[in-house]
This record gives structure tokens, sequence and C-alpha cells, in this order.
């Protein structure tokens, strides 16, 4: 009230009642906006939906006016206790992959794609029993989100995509105010491990100095078979293959003498020796060792498991070979055919309130019009080391029969951290069996998933979410049957 000058008591009291009407005013405008552009974004039905009592929202953010930036989310409220449960953000990575393709219809949202009427079915694991889930298809030229200035998808990496990010989160929470005031997390998998630190730490940083309109209440973070560091990961993926029979003792000998991951570029002799690693990864699944291929050739539709690339993506020895870049599967190896058909047919955008502006080009799970990134760190172990130093909550698991981002790798990366230890390696439980392993250390917590791949919630739904469950609550996994 100090910025009002006034003459006289009854001066200032008739402009202190003016300020608050016209901030209540102001106020009540901003709630009814909100309130409409919500009501807009409301998703009554998808085809081949199941019926649900919880509610769903979807639509576009902008995060850049004058470019013409928007993302696109997809919002699934908690099934029970949405105004007490936490909001959790999933990302995926690729980079350029979508977080709606993979996380929300093939891992952990309510509804699961399937091959047949109705295409979706319910997810008896579906995360959004333990928080609201937030999906995000991120950065611009993923999926439904889109740019209106070409030459942005040019420059792309790490920086914007995590700038982005930020900007849509704030602008989102002031489309739906009802979740600013709950604990808010972030999750994902693969190059999100990219993805999610980086925007912890932005989000970190800007609180700080922060109004309280943009404030995020923002608590931790769990990612999954993520790339942390390009030296331990690609260590990590040879000495696993080798040590699960993948590769012949002529072959790992042959990377580990002639390649060394911490000088780039590669000589002709470690690519020569890369070659015939990935070779093997053209029969089997990468993404998950002991689970099939898919096979079925009379599929329509454009998914291709190796159409993907990425340019100077990190890590930038690996990234050159296409085995690096082909897509995971899950149960049902041909899942990701099904998706593409899906989220291409007219009634389903319709339905998402997606491509609203007729993208010139088709849905896909990984973009097409991504071809190039321009900025990547070879190890985000100092952001982790940042942010446990300032008190968030980290969580890192790992499927292990995953030959991508193996455990082997991720177990290399945590141990550069130099972290203490403060329990030792534990089995932990799902009922009657061993859920996988935990160790915790000081500032972070490191679960595997016993026989699960790259997805960890397509492999093993119950076990994940029991680990999402006991992440949210900031607690240990069972350490004994039960």
């Amino acid at each position: 009230m100090s910025s009002i000058s006034c003459s006289s008591f009854f001066l200032c009291l008739a402009l202190i009642f003016s300020s608050s009407f016209l901030g209540g005013q102001s106020r009540q405008l901003e709630e009814e906006e909100a309130l409409r552009q919500q009501q807009a974004d409301r998703v009554v039905q998808l085809p081949g939906q199941p019926t649900v009592s919880f509610r769903q929202y979807s639509g576009y953010v902008t995060v850049n006016e004058s470019h013409g930036r928007a993302l696109f989310y997809w919002l699934l409220e908690a099934t029970s206790d949405v105004d007490k449960k936490p909001l959790l953000l999933w990302l995926n990575g690729g980079p350029g992959c979508s977080s709606i393709g993979f996380g929300a219809v093939e891992e952990l949202g309510p509804f699961l794609m399937q091959k047949g009427v109705p295409e979706l079915r319910l997810n008896e694991h579906s995360w959004n029993k333990e928080a609201n889930l937030l999906f995000l298809e991120s950065p611009v030229g993923v999926g439904f989100s889109y740019t209106n200035t070409s030459s942005d998808i040019q420059a792309l990496g790490d920086k914007i995509t995590a700038e982005d990010a930020y900007i849509f989160l704030v602008n989102w929470f002031k489309r739906f105010p009802q979740f600013k005031s709950h604990d808010f997390y972030i999750s994902g998998e693969s190059y999100a491990g990219h993805y999610v630190p980086q925007l912890s730490e932005k989000i970190f940083d800007e609180n700080k100095q922060a109004s309280k309109d943009d404030y995020i209440n923002f608590k931790g973070f769990m990612i999954g078979n993520a790339l942390l560091d390009d030296d331990t990961d690609q260590t990590g993926m040879i000495d696993y293959a080798w040590d699960h029979a993948v590769i012949s003792d002529r072959v790992y000998k042959d990377v580990k003498t002639k390649c060394n991951f911490r000088i780039e570029p590669a000589t002709a002799a470690c690519n020569s020796a890369l070659s015939e690693y990935f070779a093997v990864y053209r029969i089997i699944d990468m993404y998950s060792l002991y689970a099939p291929v898919c096979v079925n050739q009379n599929l329509s539709g454009t998914y291709n498991r190796k159409h993907f690339r990425v340019e100077g993506a990190a890590p930038k020895l690996f990234s050159q070979f296409s085995g690096w870049h082909q897509q995971p599967a899950g149960y049902d190896p041909c899942v990701s055919y099904y998706s593409e058909v899906y989220f291409n047919r007219p009634d389903v955008q319709q339905a998402l309130h997606a491509n609203v502006t007729k993208i010139a080009y088709n849905w896909t799970h990984c973009s097409d019009v991504i071809t190039k990134w321009n900025d990547a760190p070879a190890t985000v172990l100092p952001t982790l080391h940042k942010l446990i130093n300032g008190g968030i909550r980290i969580w890192v698991f790992s499927g292990d029969t995953d030959g991508r981002i193996p455990v082997t790798s991720t177990r290399y990366s945590l141990n550069k951290l130099g972290l203490k230890t403060i329990q030792e390696w534990t089995p932990w439980y799902d009922h009657q069996q061993v859920g996988g392993w935990t160790i915790e250390f000081e500032g972070l917590t490191f679960v595997t998933v016993r026989g699960a791949g790259h997805q960890v919630p397509t492999f093993a739904p119950r076990q994940a979410r029991q680990l999402v469950s006991h992440f949210l609550a900031n607690q240990q996994l069972p350490h004994s049957a039960f």
C-alpha cells in the first residue's frame, strides 16, 4: 500500500478499496478464463475408450507467441482424491519421442493400446491411481506439438527443450490453478535422463526468484533406464551385452581394445567393432533381451522400428549406428503400429483437441521432422549433484533386461557420483517374490526392477506402480515378503 499517495485519511481508504476491488475483479476474470480454457480442453470420450469416472483434459499451451510454438499435453486426473494426490509429469526421451505414444498408452496411463476393437483397454496398474498424471509432447516437432516458425526445428537441443517445458508448466498452472498447491514431481525414462534433471534444475533455479503466481511446488523426480553419462553409458552397454551372452568374446575384446568412449571422433577400427556389436540387435530386441520382436508383415501404417535418426544426440559415438535409434516395443511387440494408426485418426485427434493447425506430417512415436540436435552435455551428473545438494528427492530405477541403457551403465554412472552409501544393496519385495534390488545413497535412491526391459511399466506394471507409490510417499520399498 506504500505506493498509494493520498492527502487525507478518507482518500486513502477510497484508494485502497478501489485497488482491492480492481485486484479482486482481475483475479475473478483470470479464474473465469482459466475455467473456460479448462472446459474447452475437457475430453469427453476417446474413440474405443472404456468408460471411466475420472476427468481428462488435453490441448495446447503456447510457449512462444511470436514464433507460434505450442506444446501438446494430456492430463488424466487421479482415480480418487484428486484434490489430495500429487501431480506427476511424465516425459519420454528420444530425443524427439512422444510421451503420449509411449508413456500414456503403452506404459503407465489408464488406457493401454491394443489390437482390435475396442482399441483401448483399462490398465489395472495405472499410475493415476497414485497421482494426477500429466503427459507432455516435447519439444516442438514431437507428436502434436508444433511451431509456426520452421527454423525452430533446426534450433532444438537440451537447453531450449528445458526452457520451453518450464514455460509450459508456468502457463499450464495458470490454466489449472487448482493444482498449484499440489506437490509436483517429474518422471521419465531413457533420454529423459537429460530432460528430467535439466527441467528440474530450471524449476529449482527459477523458484528462487519466482513470484507467488509462477512458483512451482516442486519436490522431486524419478528417472528410469536413463541416459546419464556418455562414457559410463556406452561402456556399460558393451559390458552388459557380453555378460548376458549377446556378443562373442571376440567382439567384446575388439570393442574394448579399439574404442575409447572418452575420445571423439571414433577411429575406423572402433566403428568397425561397434558395427559388429549393433548387428546382433537387428535380430533381438535391444530394449528387452528376452521379449519377442514384431514379425507381423501384414500390419499397415507408418511405424518403422528403425526410422528415427537424430544427428549429434548424446552419446555422439553410438548415435551414428542405426541400432542405437531403434524404438522399443512391449509385451505385444507390434503395439506401436496400432498406436500410430490410432493417433492419426481424425476422430481421435478431434476428441483430443489435437492437430488443430493441420500439421503437414503424420503423428509418429518419434519425430521425422527433427533431424538435428544442437546441444547435449556428455554428462548430467553435475546436475544431479546440484539437485541432491538442494534437497530434491531423486530416485533412479532400472529394468534389468534392457540392453539400450542397461543396469550396468546406470551402476557405473551412479558410482561415478561418489555418494556416501546409507543402506547397502538389498532386495525389495513384490508380495512373495523379489521385485529387484535397491541401494540408498546420501540424497539418491537406486532401484532395479527384476525382469523388466527399457520401459519398466510395460514389462512390470505392478512393480512399477509399487515403485512410484513408494517414491511419492518417500517410503522405502519393502525389504521382506508380504
